[in-house]
């Protein structure tokens, strides 16, 4: 009788024990690379609480532009994202493409 009870009380203290993780998902994070060798500077961030998620990410574009992008996500408004370029695209100077001999 004694291991009986000693049972159900283990199983008992399981039950309470038991979270479910994907009723509520939460979750943060971030990271950043600054590479002065090959010129590669991103980051990113993101916050999730239950259904809604909140972010940014930046990226240093191949034409000198700065990409920022800001974002949310929930289940009623899907994706929204909010893209921005505050910067211009610039070019270094040197030979055009055109002007470089093709070797097929």
């Amino acid at each position: 009788m004694f291991k009986i009870i000693a049972l159900v009380a283990c199983l008992a203290v399981a039950v309470l024990a038991y979270e479910d993780y994907n009723s509520h998902p939460s979750y943060k994070y971030e990271y950043g690379v600054k590479d002065s060798h090959t010129h590669d500077h991103k980051s990113q961030w993101e916050s999730r609480d239950g259904d809604h998620v909140k972010g940014q990410y930046t990226v240093d574009e191949a034409d000198g532009t700065h990409r920022v992008v800001d974002y949310s996500s929930d289940h009623k408004t899907g994706f929204q994202p909010h893209v921005q370029r505050p910067s211009h695209a610039h070019h270094p100077h040197g030979e055009s493409y055109s002007n470089i001999k093709q070797h097929y």
